[in-house]
């Protein structure tokens, strides 16, 4: 009887303990001074922040090593995006929530993120206050949205019927991406661990899957379902066309990618 009620206070103790001590964040952002931001202002929250990555594949990475309560992501980001990047920190990591930070806000993303097991999303023109409550949120069990991100969330499983099933595979939305970002099938290969014969079988069943011929056709749409970051200076990018690749893509003025863009 002794030795059970002992380790029944020890467990107390212990349990106690734990519930003081700070939470664990990683934070992902491909902007190091965004990065260096948010951690400054995590910290200065009472949070602890174990792990900074500068792109998906080092978040999950990280995520695998250091276990945190929650990961912050951004959404776009090079190699890895954060819903690719949120799907495989589920599977490696179940404990850890992920909050996405975006700036998009329609009812496509809702619904992946929600499908990618993400328990919150804060929109990037939104204030500290409600980032830091988000992860407070999610690291209690709950679920952090916005009003607009909210309404967004409900008018995505209203209309969830007409949304036509995502046809690539976790894998070939990796290779998608970095095809989107220029990097050569032997690059591709290298990075995914994997053969250049087995990079150039995936790129083949993208391009039959979407029904896209072209490698201008798959860097849009990457670009459009939000897979790919917006090319920038430093950044390769096999269409040689220029202006903005974003610029025709139409968009309601609300929550909604509009079908058939």
């Amino acid at each position: 009887m002794r030795a059970r009620a002992y380790i029944h206070d020890l467990m107390t103790v212990l349990a106690s303990r734990r519930s003081d001590m700070p939470l664990r964040l990683v934070l992902a952002d491909d902007h190091v001074v965004v990065r260096q931001a948010l951690s400054l202002l995590l910290t200065s929250a009472g949070f602890h922040v174990v792990g900074e990555a500068s792109n998906g594949r080092e978040a999950v990475i990280l995520v695998r090593e250091r276990a945190p309560d929650v990961a912050v992501l951004d959404v776009v980001m090079p190699l890895l995006n954060g819903l690719d990047a949120a799907r495989e920190i589920h599977r490696a990591s179940p404990r850890t929530s992920v909050i996405l930070l975006t700036s998009r806000h329609d009812e496509q993303l809702m619904l992946e993120a929600v499908q990618a097991g993400i328990r919150g999303c804060v929109q990037k023109t939104h204030e500290a206050k409600d980032l830091i409550r988000a992860v407070r949120d999610v690291a209690a069990g709950g679920v952090y949205l916005s009003a607009a991100l909210s309404r967004c969330m409900v008018e995505a499983y209203r209309t969830r019927t007409a949304q036509p099933p995502d046809p690539l595979s976790p894998r070939e939305h990796q290779v998608l991406q970095l095809i989107a970002e220029g990097r050569p099938t032997r690059e591709i290969a290298r990075m995914l661990g994997v053969s250049v014969k087995t990079a150039e079988s995936h790129r083949a069943h993208i391009m039959r899957k979407l029904g896209i011929r072209q490698t201008d056709g798959l860097v849009r749409y990457a670009l459009q379902s939000g897979s790919a970051p917006v090319p920038r200076e430093g950044l390769r990018s096999p269409s040689r066309s220029s202006g903005n690749p974003l610029s025709d893509i139409p968009r309601d003025p609300d929550c909604r990618l509009r079908r058939g863009a």
